[in-house]
């Protein structure tokens, strides 16, 4: 029997997990309220919170999954990438925890987790399969060959998506978080009624920043005409600006299955909660007979139980690290 503890701090979110024998026990969140007042995340914030988080946090999830320290056979934990402080305060808790209790350290990839939370809950894709991984820092097009070989084929040259949907809430006086409020909005709007371009980037890359500056100037232009133009046209303009990043990612994400020819394609990482891409993706999967996996809504977003099913298998290859590990603002799946 492995049991593995997951520890996730690489942003907002102070999470904690329990992972047996590759079966989630419990998956803990601790979500940081305070961000909203600056309408983003502020990262010296982010570093306190977590460090008063991170105990209650854990010992909770520890709680939940009905065990106890000591039947802990390792730590996983998220060494990037990530906001600097946020990570530290994650890296050196389990650094502290491995050492205490005379167990394995075991860093994780953050992307990679986000990839291989898929292997939590059947149904499970097969080697290979393509994951679109969309969240507020990054947008990739990857290639899954194995657990942890993984090649990159597209990525965002600027923005990513999530920051497309925040930043865009913005613009339209929404509050932080913005994303959900335009997938909200989007529900109970016309996705035809503002026309708005599509970046053309070669390859599979992906660009957002023109795509905000058009709804930017869409905006001004618009309320220059009309005062209350965001208040009579909310839904409609949400559901316009969610329908174009939507379309931007699975265009790129067509392509991409054509190119390599895998029929099992997957999403990962925030913006996959989005309600609009995971309509879209299950319909386009339909049309050209994908298999398609989309994650439960508690995968999506930054959690711990991706750490821990990342790390339960890194435990099963004993690749572990020293005490010597360091956090890593900046990583590559």
């Amino acid at each position: 029997m492995a049991i593995i503890l997951g520890i996730e701090s690489s942003c907002d979110e102070t999470s904690a997990s329990i992972c047996i024998d590759g079966e989630i026990r419990s998956n803990i969140i601790a979500s940081q309220a305070i961000h909203a007042k600056y309408g983003g995340v502020v990262p010296e914030l982010a570093s306190r919170a977590h460090q008063q988080n991170i105990i209650p946090t854990v010992d909770q999830a520890i709680l939940q999954a009905k065990v106890s320290k000591k039947d802990i056979d390792a730590v996983a934990f998220t060494r990037g990438p990530g906001l600097l402080g946020a990570l530290l305060v994650g890296t050196s808790f389990a650094k502290s925890f491995a050492l205490a209790m005379d167990v394995p350290l075991i860093e994780v990839n953050h992307m990679q987790a986000h990839i291989l939370a898929h292997f939590i809950d059947q149904p499970k894709p097969a080697f290979p399969f393509l994951c679109l991984t969309v969240s507020g820092g990054h947008t990739q097009i990857v290639l899954v060959k194995d657990y942890f070989e993984m090649e990159l084929l597209g990525e965002t040259l600027d923005d990513a998506a999530g920051e497309a949907f925040d930043k865009t809430a913005k613009i339209l006086n929404l509050p932080y978080p913005g994303g959900p409020l335009i997938d909200k909005h989007a529900k109970d709007g016309d996705p035809t009624a503002f026309k708005l371009p599509e970046p053309q980037i070669p390859e599979l890359n992906f660009s957002f920043s023109g795509l905000k500056t058009a709804i930017l100037y869409l905006v001004q232009a618009e309320i220059k005409k009309n005062p209350n133009f965001l208040a009579e046209r909310m839904d409609d303009l949400c559901a316009s600006v969610q329908d174009r990043i939507v379309s931007i990612l699975l265009n790129k994400l067509k392509k991409a299955a054509k190119q390599t020819g895998v029929k099992d394609i997957a999403i990962a990482g925030g913006v996959s909660a989005n309600s609009g891409l995971r309509s879209s993706l299950l319909a386009m999967g339909e049309k050209y007979k994908w298999n398609v996996f989309i994650p439960k809504f508690e995968y999506c977003t930054d959690n711990a139980a991706m750490i821990a099913i990342a790390g339960y298998h890194k435990f099963l290859k004993k690749d572990f690290v020293g005490q010597d590990i360091s956090p890593l603002a900046r990583m590559h799946v």
